[in-house]
């Protein structure tokens, strides 16, 4: 089993208007609520491509329970700590640019920090975890550190998605991968990045800390896969960008899916491409008709 951990969710409220004034009314030209988060978003798209996964993490409120019962519908399997707190309503408002107004979440209280371990403790040998995204402030920086150490004692394989101190202290616990940019991985080691080549270079430094994959999303340029024994690039199917959201949790489902169903690193590398880029080229996240039109233009190469 896949298990994605959210640990502040939302949702997601698309608002698009026409010529935004501020001070004035202005009226919705559309609208959409989406269950949001990351792990939430690797779920979804895991679904898409039939691997099956359970959505934990936490839920309050009259929001939380739109998103349980949206996941539900969509066929997703769940169990969520329920909290005093309402779950967090983010807007992405849509007027030519896109401005983003994100909640700032609840307050986790330690009885319902402490049930969320508890329900990885019953994680397999052959489970994988995947943690993605922020962490509410009243839980402490080093809550990541808590979910490594049950996915440990229970043997569980985990993916971590998030950046700087956090990710740099769960290297050595080993990860299945992680999945920086370009930019978040020169932001990693202070520099400034001007080729491939150092991308590759300081890839690397990831893979000697640790990781087992890396996984470096590089926009127009493609993406790389550095493994212990190859560094692969992909190229950038072609289409129309119109989604800046969850296109890296996409990556990561479809990475991660591909990699439990079939056990082969370069398609599932292949898939994850895809799926990123399913994502990036639609209004919601990706769809399995999407990533299946698309998987074959991404082509794999030896660096």
């Amino acid at each position: 089993m896949i298990y994605t951990v959210t640990l502040n969710p939302s949702i997601d409220y698309i608002v698009e208007v026409d010529g935004l004034k501020l001070g004035d009314l202005n009226r919705m030209k559309r609208d959409l609520k989406l269950p949001g988060g990351k792990g939430i978003n690797v779920s979804r798209v895991l679904n898409q491509l039939g691997a099956d996964s359970t959505a934990i993490g936490f839920l309050g409120g009259f929001t939380g329970r739109f998103i349980d019962d949206t996941l539900r519908e969509e066929s997703i399997k769940t169990d969520f700590v329920m909290i005093e707190d309402d779950t967090r309503i983010n807007i992405k408002l849509k007027h030519g640019d896109e401005t983003e107004i994100n909640g700032l979440g609840p307050a986790i209280r330690e009885q319902e920090a402490d049930a969320l371990v508890q329900k990885l403790a019953g994680l397999q040998k052959n489970d994988i975890v995947v943690l993605s995204g922020s962490i509410p402030p009243s839980l402490g920086g080093d809550f990541y550190d808590r979910l490594i150490s049950v996915c440990q004692q229970t043997g569980a394989e985990f993916v971590i998605d998030t950046t700087g101190e956090a990710l740099m202290k769960a290297l050595v616990h080993k990860p299945l991968l992680i999945k920086p940019n370009h930019h978040e991985l020169a932001e990693l080691f202070g520099v400034t990045i001007h080729s491939k080549e150092e991308i590759v270079t300081y890839g690397r430094k990831l893979l000697e800390a640790g990781a087992k994959n890396v996984l470096i999303s590089m926009a127009g340029e493609g993406a790389l896969l550095i493994t212990a024994d190859e560094v692969y690039h992909a190229n950038v199917p072609s289409g129309t960008v119109k989604n800046s959201v969850g296109a890296g949790d996409s990556m990561i489902a479809g990475f991660v899916g591909t990699l439990a169903l079939h056990g082969d690193p370069i398609e599932a590398f292949r898939a994850g491409v895809a799926s990123g880029s399913a994502t990036a080229f639609s209004d919601d996240l990706a769809t399995r008709e999407k990533i299946e039109q698309l998987r074959p233009q991404v082509t794999i190469s030896k660096r």
